[in-house]
Formats: structure tokens, sequence, C-alpha cells
């Protein structure tokens, strides 16, 4: 549901039960689009929520905290300087408009009362904070705006504040269903929400579409009974003088509708709408961070890919070097009775390899025969030369393209923020991407920036099964710790067979394991893998005193002996254990 005219004045309706006379204490703007204010009354604390974003606007009461910038912003310190201090005596916004009005009062520097006024204006896009003087005239904004730059008004500093236009009727004006009904029937709009939502002031056409779903009306049927219908439940909507009127709740669109109720709930609306927004920020949030290492992991994905394909050229051309040689030998064996100074493209001779089977030798007619000889000659030698270069160029690109691939697998199946930033820490150590991530055109922004060592960063995901403790690792530095660092030598290890996965342990404590334990275990390591869509998984394991990781290895990678190999059917974990421990 939009954060329409409706949702507003359940939320002042809300604000004015608790802030009224509140002292304002504290004020902090996290980023560009927020100022969050500390408001104290009554012996209770309470923050202010007023987000301008473009998609999520809004203004409610919160319980999240965010980190503040080591600086504060301009507007962040002028709003220090005017309001701290100051009271709230009045929350308000006119009939169901997106622009709410707090009024304040306090003591100036010369100890004489004082007001002010602070201008919320919730509109998509045009969204602002303002502040005014008791002249209304404004002090400063968050945004400037003015007509030079395509505004329809000056929001400056020293500037008188206008209202914006509106040419949308009240709603809460009409005085009975006829009139109501009348704009509709004389109404340019092809249908009853669009009609709706663009004549009548702060009702949004996802408010509309839902109360037709609500009420179970046919947009396309939809007659005069079933318009008085929607009319009434509108009214009792914005009529309810009491907060234990409304409800909101979740809808199965990942959104929220609003309902009339007879259940109470202190600040219901604002708690509701809090939630609500955290949890959808702190989801964009993640597939953002996310999208953005996976853009310049993919980048370099790429980039080594080609490399690769060139490699494979080269190696074709490689393989033509014993012909070259071929080509040399022959046309210096017969140079006896070849014209050297011949001017031809093309020679055939005797191949004595082949049964004097004849061959058609390719020539450079701009030089003599035997120049053709010796031509062909620093071919070979030349990618003779090359070729063991060129295999260890494609066998080094070859771990780097399998360690790339093991990091978008690990951020296909990261789940929060916590688990991104484990990934960015490990490529941030990677010189493979140092580059990368140092080119601002990477555009990631790391979410922590305290750095934590190995074991305090260790979150392991852990299971009981059979009464016995499995780990699986979420990455792969986690991977590492996990097996080299963390588990016993007479722990078992398992791993899927050359598919990416997570290490999985299971912790023995010195005991003989049966294989119905083993085959469980597979079927986690399966299941926590690139191949957890396949029926059937040929999964590695051994204890882990037979794991050994390599020098200078990649992260994650390991080498193993001593090990037995089964074929499992990849398997949820939660559906075998006794219990998850973390």
């Amino acid at each position: 549901m939009a954060f329409d005219g409706i949702v507003i004045k359940q939320i002042i309706k809300e604000l004015n039960t608790c802030l009224l006379n509140g002292k304002i204490n504290k004020v902090y703007e996290p980023n560009k689009n927020e100022i969050l204010f500390g408001v104290y009354n009554n012996g209770k604390n309470y923050l202010l929520n007023i987000n301008i974003n473009p998609v999520n606007y809004r203004i409610h009461l919160t319980n999240s905290t965010k980190p503040n910038p080591n600086n504060a912003f301009n507007f962040c310190m002028l709003l220090r300087k005017h309001l701290i201090g100051m009271h709230i005596k009045s929350i308000n916004n006119y009939d169901l408009e997106r622009i709410i009005t707090i009024e304040l009062e306090g003591f100036n520097e010369l100890n004489d009362i004082t007001t002010k006024k602070l201008i919320i204006e919730l509109m998509g896009k045009h969204s602002n904070v303002i502040l005014l003087n008791k002249d209304d005239i404004i002090i400063d904004s968050l945004r400037h705006l003015d007509t030079y730059t395509h505004s329809n008004r000056d929001i400056l500093p020293a500037h008188k504040y206008i209202l914006p236009s509106n040419n949308k009727i009240s709603f809460i004006n009409l005085k009975s269903f006829d009139e109501f009904y009348n704009i509709i029937e004389n109404s340019e709009f092809q249908n009853v929400v669009d009609t709706i939502s663009n004549t009548f002031i702060g009702l949004s056409k996802v408010f509309l579409q839902y109360l037709l779903e609500k009420l179970s009306l046919n947009l396309n049927t939809i007659n005069k009974n079933d318009l008085e219908m929607l009319y009434n439940y509108i009214k009792n909507i914005i009529n309810s003088s009491s907060l234990s009127c409304v409800n909101y709740s979740y809808n199965n669109k990942n959104d929220y509708t609003i309902d009339l109720s007879n259940e109470t709930s202190s600040l219901e609306v604002n708690s509701f709408i809090d939630n609500f927004y955290s949890l959808k920020e702190s989801q964009d949030n993640f597939k953002n961070y996310r999208n953005n290492i996976l853009k310049l992991i993919l980048l370099e994905l790429k980039k080594y890919t080609k490399r690769l394909s060139n490699i494979n050229q080269k190696l074709e051309e490689c393989n033509k070097m014993d012909t070259y040689k071929l080509y040399g030998e022959l046309i210096t064996a017969n140079l006896y009775k070849i014209n050297n100074n011949v001017n031809t493209d093309k020679i055939l001779l005797e191949n004595y390899y082949d049964n004097n089977n004849i061959i058609e030798i390719p020539l450079d007619k701009t030089i003599s025969i035997s120049y053709n000889a010796k031509k062909y000659f620093k071919k070979y030698n030349k990618l003779k030369n090359a070729l063991q270069i060129v295999n260890l160029q494609k066998a080094d690109t070859s771990i780097q393209i399998d360690y790339i691939e093991s990091i978008i697998y690990e951020l296909d199946n990261a789940k929060t923020i916590e688990d991104i930033n484990s990934i960015y820490e490990e490529i941030s150590e990677n010189i493979l991407f140092k580059n990368a991530i140092s080119n601002k055109k990477a555009n990631i922004k790391k979410n922590t920036t305290k750095k934590k060592k190995n074991e305090e960063n260790f979150s392991p995901l852990i299971y009981t099964i059979d009464n016995y403790t499995v780990f699986v690792g979420k990455n792969n530095k986690q991977n590492d710790y996990l097996t080299l660092k963390f588990a016993h030598k007479n722990d078992l290890w398992f791993h899927t067979k050359d598919v990416h996965g997570s290490h999985v342990i299971l912790r023995t404590n010195g005991d003989e394991i049966e294989q119905t334990l083993i085959n469980k275990c597979a079927s986690i390591a399966a299941f926590y893998s690139k191949a957890s869509s396949s029926s059937n998984v040929s999964v590695d394991y051994t204890y882990v005193r037979y794991v050994k990781k390599p020098s200078s290895s990649k992260p994650g990678m390991v080498i193993y002996t001593n090990y037995s190999t089964v074929n499992v059917l990849p398997k949820n974990p939660e559906k075998l254990c006794d219990k998850k421990e973390n």
C-alpha cells in the first residue's frame, strides 16, 4: 500500500498521543534522505523517523537505530542549532494531504519564546523537509529547489514558503454520497480507481484496488450500490476517531493493507509501519549489496574467461608445431632438387614419414625456399617454448575461474548482510579483486567497518543429527577455518566431488560412525552445494587428518586422501536433524 493520506492521518493520530509537549533532545541525519529526532516526553524517549526516499518516503516512530556519519551534514547541524530544546506543540496535516506540519515552541538565545515549523512533504521524488521561522520564511531545507531547475516553486533559504499546488477535491468535505457519485459519473477517466485517485486528495490507487478486492467489487461492472459501499467504507476509515478502529496487516504481495478493526493496540500503526519498512529496507540493502559485489565478480569472471579462450587458441596453434617442424625438415631434405629462388606459394614433396605420400607445403613466395624452411623451424621452436608457459597459464587461469565461481556460489546462497560482509572481506584480501574493488565504479560500500578475527566471524550452521553435531561452513574462509583449525583430526569431513559446495564436519567424538549417519551428512553436503537440485550427487568423505591445504592456495581449496565416495540425494538438514543449534 502506498504511504498515502489515509496512512498519514492514522500516523498523526498516534503521534499526537505521545509526542505533544515532548522535548527534542537529539537530531541525527544517518543519510541524505533521513532525519531522526529524539523526543523526550512523560518519562519516555521516542525516536521519530522522517524519510524522504523517493520510493520509501514516510514518517513514523521507530525502534531502529542507524550508524551516523563521522561528520554531520550541514542540515543536521542547522536542525540541532534551531530545534534541540524546543517542545512539540502540534502535529497535523491538512485534509489528506501528504504534507505534515510540526509546530515547535522554545526559547531563543535572548531567552524569548519563539516558534518554528517543520514541514515534511512526502510526495515521491519531490519529498522534502523544510524548516520555517514564525513568519513562514524558509530557514533551510534538506533539498533546495528553484524554478530554474524546473521546480514549480522556490524552496530556498529566506524565501516565503508556498504550499504545492493541488487541484484535487477533498473527500473529507463531501457532504453526501450523491455528491461523490456525481463526480464519478462526470469524470473523464476510464475507471473508478483512476477517477478517485486523480480527483480526490490522498487516496492512492493501491489502497482503492485493495478495497475493491476487500468488498468483492468488480472494477468493470461496478454499479451505484457498489460505489456507495465503497464510499461508506472509505468514510469510516477516514472518520475513525478511535485508534482501535483500524488495523494494518501484511498481504501476499509483500505489501501491507489497512482495515477497520475492533482490536486495541498502543501505537499500532507506527509500530507496524516501522517493522514493515525496516524489513523492506533491510531486504533492499541486502539485494543491492549482493548485486554490487556480484557485478564486480562477474566482470572478473568475464575477464578470466576471455583469457582462458585466448589461451586455448594459443594451445590450438601449439598443436601445429610438429607440422611446422615436418615442413622445415622436408624442405631442407629436398633443397638439392628444388630451385631455391623459385617464386611459388606452395610446393609438393614426398613425406618420408608417411610412406612417401605427397604433401602440400604452403610457402611465402616473397622469400627463398631455404628461408621458408628456417621460418618453419623458427615457428616450431617458438611454439615449443610457448607450450610449457601456456599450459601453466591455463592451469592458473582455470584455478582463478574455479575460485571466482565458488564466490558466485557463496553469493547465491548468502542469507544475511553478515554473510555478504564475510564474502566481501574475503575478496578484499585477495589480490585477484583488489584493483576492481579500488575502482570507484565498483560502487560497493561495506556494511561494517570493524575488522574481526576469524574466530569472531566464525558462525557456521550447526545441526544435531542422531545425537551427533554437524557443522556446515557458509563461505570459503569459514570452510578453511572449520576444516583446518576448528575440526578435530578424528572428525569426518564431507564435500561434493568436483562441485562447489560447503565443507561439512561431523564431530565423531572418537566413535565409530555408522553408514546411515555418514549418508545423512553426505546428503547435507550435497544440499549445501551447487548440485543441490540434482537427484544423484557424489560426495567424498574422509577423516580431517587426511585433509591438507596446499601452500598459497585459494581460500576454501584443499586436497585430501584416503577418502571414500557415496552417491546421495540432497536433503534439507531441517528434515534430518534432531535440532538446529544456530
